[in-house]
């Protein structure tokens, strides 16, 4: 099987490769975490480490089964690693292992051990983990194949559109096992099926102890129905009472943190733009993938313009920043994007031809009034020098191949 190079993500287990400190890959299900650690152990062979000196389990492999109690699994490894030298220990989906933190911290006070975790949820450095391992690890959050990724693999660069490959890229799924299954609908319709109904069954289902799977399905496919949009969870639990299907408050927040613990959904907060500080109230929510999102939403619903919204977000997201939705009076901002070099604010269309889209999606732009990156994102053909009074716009889909 030919491996996409996740570079930017095999980059970070390279930079952090023998530093003292436990690497934390999490990502949702089938989002390549193993493919990069396979990568990752190439590499180590490629620089001359032995192969002994690797020792490698995934929890999803029956072979190991037993090993899913925590002294058993540092038993097992201990008796492998070599006395002399570095010993490299990978552990995908460690969270079948009940308390493996206590393993893995013992492992972790040794040093000739370097320790790499993967998990496919996002609770699993939260609570009493985070806590025992605090100031011990750092954390790759992963995602499913970005376009430029996408676009470098799947080989149509050379007689397809940039506008045909997004098509297909939002159609067929960034999930990087449907590259091979490019063409056939049925096959990759069948395997996306198959990654959702094990991230709601045994991530979200399995994990919170949820009886009632349907009212479940219910939220997810209305999260789905409006990605970009701004929901309360009043509103949510309002319209699944509408719909005949009576919830409260308290059981839509729940299932609202194990969807996204699962990281099936994002939630991006409402940031104040002229305050600078964080809103509470009716945040938004994407989706990992927008193809599992065609799976519980019909075609008439395809809503494109959130669907780039959607992509964009999650770009900025594998690009480091902390996303927000910038709220400002008399206008929104779709995103503020935040790291250590401070803010910067986007906007996303389809299209800013018509005079009164451009004047609409301007206008909240040109009331910020700080010196930071301002930024319209289109599917219009752009100039090289597209510049309205510091706002620049950009061809979204070269954006999303740019570094």
């Amino acid at each position: 099987m030919q491996w996409i190079p996740r570079t930017s993500y095999l980059d970070f287990l390279k930079r952090h490769q023998n530093r003292n400190i436990i690497k934390v890959v999490s990502g949702i299900r089938r989002c390549g975490k193993s493919t990069l650690f396979g990568l990752f152990r190439q590499y180590l062979l490629s620089r001359g480490i032995p192969p002994e000196h690797i020792i490698s389990i995934n929890f999803e492999d029956l072979a190991f089964e037993e090993l899913q109690e925590y002294h058993a699994l540092y038993k097992y490894i201990t008796a492998r690693m070599q006395p002399e030298g570095m010993n490299y220990i990978f552990l995908d989906e460690i969270q079948h292992v009940p308390e493996f933190e206590k393993a893995v911290d013992s492992l972790f006070i040794k040093e000739n051990a370097d320790v790499y975790i993967t998990g496919s949820n996002a609770y699993l450095m939260s609570g009493e983990l985070a806590t025992l391992l605090s100031g011990r690890y750092v954390e790759l959050k992963m995602l499913p194949l970005s376009f430029k990724e996408y676009h470098d693999a799947c080989g149509l660069a050379s007689n397809h559109t940039l506008q045909e490959i997004y098509e297909r890229y939002i159609s067929d799924s960034s999930f990087p096992y449907t590259l091979q299954l490019a063409g056939k609908q049925q096959d990759i319709h069948e395997y996306l099926s198959g990654i959702y109904h094990t991230v709601i069954l045994k991530d979200v289902v399995g994990r919170l102890r949820i009886a009632d799977v349907k009212m479940l399905e219910s939220i997810v496919k209305y999260l789905f129905a409006n990605v970009g949009s701004l929901l309360s969870i009043r509103k949510i639990a309002d319209s699944m009472t509408s719909a005949g299907r009576k919830i409260d408050s308290k059981t839509v927040e729940r299932y609202l943190k194990g969807l996204q613990d699962s990281l099936l959904i994002h939630q991006a907060e409402r940031f104040d733009i002229r305050g600078k500080e964080l809103l509470k109230i009716n945040p938004k929510y994407y989706v990992a993938d927008a193809a599992l999102r065609r799976l519980k939403v019909s075609g008439r619903m395809q809503d494109t313009g959130h669907i780039l919204e959607n992509t964009v977000y999650l770009e900025l997201l594998r690009r480091g920043y902390e996303v927000y939705v910038g709220s400002m009076p008399g206008g929104e901002v779709d995103f503020v994007a935040k790291d250590a070099r401070g803010l910067s604010y986007y906007q996303v269309s389809e299209s800013t031809l018509q005079p009164d889209v451009m004047e609409r999606e301007l206008r909240p732009l040109q009331r910020i009034k700080d010196n930071y990156p301002k930024i319209l994102l289109t599917l219009d053909e752009v100039g090289a020098t597209e510049d309205y009074n510091g706002i620049r716009k950009y061809h979204v889909l070269k954006w999303l191949l740019s570094e």
